[in-house]
């Protein structure tokens, strides 16, 4: 079932129960795993789940490529009442993606340097501080053009031309320092399976 909202997310969004997502959190470790997969490109993910506890949290998560294009970029942004953590302690981490950057509010994390190819699954470490147990964290993904994947059409040569690698790489560099436009979304509320003992 499909509903569109005119929420605060953003116009156009689409609530989906049926893409498989799920999540489990240990909360003697305040580690929370979550796994699933993305099939599509045009739209933000934004996903929703209850922590066991407001606080800090280790996540740990990993997205399937179910399209047929490259991610280049993986952006994330928390909601209000979220923030990631930037501290010594914290390990922020892909490994897909060579670095990161975070906004000074540390609302916003971007993965760049890498990619994360049709049917893999882009593997990240971060931490969040929460104050409500309630999070909602927003998904964006920088993808290619279709016409400047290497290899995706008959006419097309198996590896990007030079002033194709520039233009990819100025819009990797504008997207990381500026954030991504935000786009329609696909919103999914996550269960979470507590492990306790």
């Amino acid at each position: 079932m499909t509903i569109a909202y005119d929420s605060a997310i953003g116009a156009g969004t689409l609530r989906a129960k049926d893409i498989q997502m799920a999540a489990t959190a240990d909360l003697a470790r305040r580690t929370l795993l979550i796994s699933g997969a993305i099939d599509v490109n045009s739209h933000d993910i934004v996903v929703t789940f209850e922590l066991p506890e407001a606080g800090r949290w280790q996540v740990i998560k990993s997205e399937s490529n179910l399209t047929d294009l490259p991610w280049l970029t993986w952006q994330m942004t928390c909601d209000e009442h979220t923030r990631f953590v930037a501290d010594q302690e914290a390990q922020i981490v892909s490994r897909q993606f060579a670095q990161t950057f975070m906004t000074p509010d540390q609302d916003r994390i971007t993965f760049y340097d890498g990619e994360v190819r049709p049917g893999e699954a882009v593997l990240k470490m971060f931490t969040i501080e929460a104050a409500r147990k309630r999070t909602v964290i927003s998904h964006a993904r920088f993808v290619p053009p279709p016409a400047e994947v290497p290899g995706t059409g008959p006419q097309q040569p198996q590896k990007p031309t030079q002033p194709v690698k520039q233009r990819l790489a100025e819009q990797i560099r504008h997207s990381v320092e500026n954030g991504m436009p935000p786009r329609p979304a696909i919103e999914l509320v996550i269960p979470v399976t507590l492990i306790s003992g």
